[in-house]
């Protein structure tokens, strides 16, 4: 199951020697349909999470999507949840993770929380690790379950150096990817020039602070020009992007196709390619995700002019077309 913003999704593994066809794992980020499905042939069926309470994960949902699957005649394995959110820019609250965490004892089944933002949170609330529910419960049995998923790709911007954790609390799974680590092996360069950065605390500390800093000012700058042009934002605090609320350009048109339609028409006329709620298995039409830190400050502000012309431009239609009927 897959618990990430707009949804999470259920993962079907091909039968093999190691995953039966019967079984399932739930997820939820933009590119785990190619990271999880194109060499293992999974398949992913979402947790959809709504609007109304900022797209937190629930117990409810949690079911309904566990339900879907058994109904289906397949089996859920685990849950994988992204925290901070891609593409929400969100935190999981505290009491959303203690019902994910009493989900999967419940149910038997894994928690995979990939939390490759997490030195990305630039407002509160703070980042709650599922590591710390994980500790103050003290339940083996729990901890076992629960693996946890890191890069140096995002926080530090070394994507290529292709770092990445896993933490986990099971000896089996340790045992595995270290056996597996041996086809990716970092090089003993990379490995030098990452233990004299991060041994350097004062260094680490300084770095990880500006960039939250500079995060923050440039999700306060998006969201405001995005304010001026009639488009709100649900409200974020990590990670690289802004999940903007585009659902009134939509009119009647509530459904993927008219989002996808609305996505076609920013590209064409604005030159925008913004990715739409439906790429990340948004089960609400017009919600898009913005990135704002993969550009300079002057290109997004031609961005944010564009949104604007565009907003307006649909402005001037509509009324025109409510003043004719």
């Amino acid at each position: 199951m897959h618990a990430r913003t707009p949804g999470a999704m259920l993962l079907l593994h091909r039968n093999s020697a190691l995953h039966r066809q019967t079984d399932k794992l739930t997820c939820s980020a933009c590119s785990f349909d190619r990271d999880l499905r194109w060499r293992t042939g999974v398949n992913i069926v979402p947790v959809h999470c709504d609007s109304a309470n900022g797209f937190q994960v629930t117990a409810a949902a949690l079911q309904a999507a566990y339900e879907e699957a058994e109904a289906a005649g397949t089996r859920v394995r685990a849950v994988l949840l992204t925290n901070p959110s891609n593409p929400l820019g969100t935190t999981v609250t505290r009491p959303a993770l203690e019902d994910v965490l009493d989900f999967v004892a419940r149910n038997n089944i894994h928690l995979i929380s990939d939390e490759i933002y997490s030195g990305s949170v630039f407002a509160a609330p703070d980042l709650v690790s599922v590591a710390e529910l994980v500790e103050s419960r003290g339940d083996p049995g729990v901890a076992e379950r629960v693996h946890i998923v890191y890069s140096l790709s995002k926080d530090l911007g070394l994507p290529g150096f292709r770092v990445g954790v896993v933490y986990s609390y099971n000896d089996a799974v340790v045992t595995a990817a270290r056996r597996m680590s041996s086809f990716t092996l970092v090089s003993s360069q990379t490995q030098k020039t990452l233990a004299a950065m991060l041994s350097d605390a004062g260094f680490a500390d300084a770095y990880v602070r500006t960039n939250r800093q500079r995060l923050r000012a440039r999700h306060d700058h998006v969201v405001a020009g995005l304010a001026r042009a009639g488009v709100p934002c649900l409200r974020g605090n990590a990670g690289l992007f802004v999940w903007m609320d585009m659902r009134r350009l939509l009119g009647e048109a509530t459904t993927v196709a008219g989002e996808l339609r609305l996505w076609d028409r920013m590209l064409r006329e604005a030159k925008l390619n913004i990715s739409p709620g439906s790429s990340c298995h948004c089960s609400e039409p017009g919600w898009f995700r913005v990135c704002f830190a993969n550009m300079s400050l002057d290109t997004l502000d031609v961005a944010l002019a564009r949104m604007s012309r565009f907003v307006d431009t649909w402005n001037k239609e509509t009324t025109a077309s409510t003043q004719q009927h």
